[in-house]
């Protein structure tokens, strides 16, 4: 088991308050960790995707700051947390400016801390690098919900401390599992065992 990270030296404001892809590059190697009583759960983002605000297809910001997306044009730094499918729930954070409606969605983690406890609920059969592949297990690992949408992400229990050292070479796709999206190569990851999708461009 890694040594745990200092919970109170999380990712600060500023870092959140840039443009939503280099954000979204910058996350892979940083830790979403969240504290659940006296022990944390959590792990090494090797994967991310970017969202726009208003013209991007595939955002649900792209028509205008109501509904759920309203939070998308709040303050950097915040967690957007949605509810899909009537299944499970899918983690973002706010980025850029107030009012430019965007976000990174958060799709793999690196199990690190507290993997038992991301056990609960997970398949008997699904192996430990696939307990946080995909947003939904994210959610489900880190007993991520409704209650935490808006939640500070510089101040709650729900935190992303910065990554500690290299995250080796990054990967681009376009992103995936969109209905409808423009294919802008929008999807980020590293090498890992956990990334949740294909690992190379559609149609190369």
């Amino acid at each position: 088991m890694s040594a745990s990270p200092d919970f109170n030296a999380p990712l600060q404001r500023s870092f959140y308050e840039r443009p939503v892809r280099h954000v979204a590059r910058q996350l892979l190697g940083c830790y979403l960790v969240h504290r659940r009583g006296r022990s944390l759960v959590g792990g090494r983002i090797v994967e991310v995707e970017a969202y726009g605000g208003p013209g991007d297809p595939g955002s649900h910001a792209d028509r205008a700051p109501n509904g759920r997306a309203r939070i998308m044009f709040g303050p950097a730094g915040i967690a957007y947390v949605y509810f899909t499918y009537g299944m499970h729930f899918c983690m973002n954070a706010v980025c850029d400016v107030e009012g430019r409606g965007s976000a990174v969605l958060l799709r793999a983690l690196e199990p690190m801390w507290g993997v038992e406890r991301m056990r609960e609920g997970a398949p008997a059969s699904l192996r430990e690098a696939k307990l946080a592949s995909g947003p939904g297990r994210i959610c489900r690992a880190l007993g991520v919900d409704k209650r935490l949408n808006g939640a500070d992400l510089t101040a709650s229990t729900l935190r992303i401390l910065p990554a500690t050292s290299r995250p080796g070479k990054i990967r681009v796709t376009t992103r995936i599992g969109l209905s409808t999206d423009d294919d802008r190569a929008w999807r980020f990851f590293v090498e890992s065992a956990s990334v949740s999708g294909s690992r190379r461009r559609p149609g190369t």
